[in-house]
């Protein structure tokens, strides 16, 4: 499988701005991929003025990551403010090759430290995604500090779990050693998609990054503002699972 990350810089609170942005950085962009992914808030950036831009099923960014991918032929994960009737949810949508939502998950952790909770709804619920059979858990930023949250994709026997952030340089080595532990735990191919540039409130340098199932690092994309692409071997995820059974001994106290 190949994936393609777009890690760029949203312009702030302006969603036509932000796709115009995208717009110039996938120009070149290599059809021969299987999956799409954009970093949390993927339009706005991490903004707490959740009424001014959640989005229900016609909203400006819903409409422009589903004709894209119909266009690009492409599965897309993107992050969405999402409104459901009176209530909001940060959430990462994920939108499949024929342009159709295939599957939403809500932050199950809103980042308190920043009032998100105050904001948004938690969500209560895995939800785990596929590309062709191949299961994909998914995650949202400050889940990532949360393993039981990913215990819980483990036990769904996923292949990949991707992660979308707004991680702040201050605290990017957590961000990189978590994705690392989530990757070991679990047995998969740990997928984590962060921005760059600054907001009001903080600086990002991005460091997106692809784990497999042993911690190996098969992508680290520190700073630039582009598509970064990464091939993943799923029959490894599969024999690493056969030789090192370490998720059957379990044991849920």
């Amino acid at each position: 499988m190949k994936i393609a990350i777009c890690q760029y810089n949203p312009e702030w609170q302006n969603k036509n701005k932000s796709i115009e942005q995208i717009e110039s950085l996938l120009v070149n962009f290599d059809k021969q991929t299987d999956c799409l992914i954009f970093p949390e808030m993927t339009l706005t950036g991490f903004t707490m003025e959740a009424k001014n831009f959640a989005e229900e099923i016609d909203g400006i960014g819903i409409n422009y990551f589903m004709n894209l991918a119909q266009k690009l032929k492409v599965d897309v994960f993107a992050g969405i403010i999402e409104k459901d009737e009176s209530d909001y949810f940060n959430s990462l949508f994920h939108f499949n090759s024929f342009g159709l939502i295939q599957a939403i998950y809500r932050k199950v952790h809103p980042f308190s430290l920043s009032d998100e909770d105050k904001h948004y709804v938690a969500g209560n619920e895995i939800v785990v995604s596929n590309i062709n059979k191949t299961k994909i858990g998914l995650s949202i930023c400050y889940d990532l500090r949360f393993p039981e949250l990913y215990r819980l994709y483990a036990k769904q026997n996923v292949n990949i779990i991707i992660d979308i952030a707004n991680w702040p340089i201050k605290r990017i080595e957590h961000w990189k050693t978590l994705l690392k532990a989530r990757a070991i735990e679990n047995q998969c191919i740990m997928i984590g998609v962060n921005r760059i540039g600054n907001d009001p409130n903080h600086e990002y340098n991005g460091c997106s990054a692809v784990f497999n199932p042993i911690g190996e690092e098969l992508l680290n994309a520190e700073n630039g503002e582009k598509i970064f692409y990464c091939d993943i071997n799923l029959k490894e995820v599969k024999l690493i699972k056969e030789k090192l059974p370490f998720l059957k001994d379990i044991k849920l106290i």
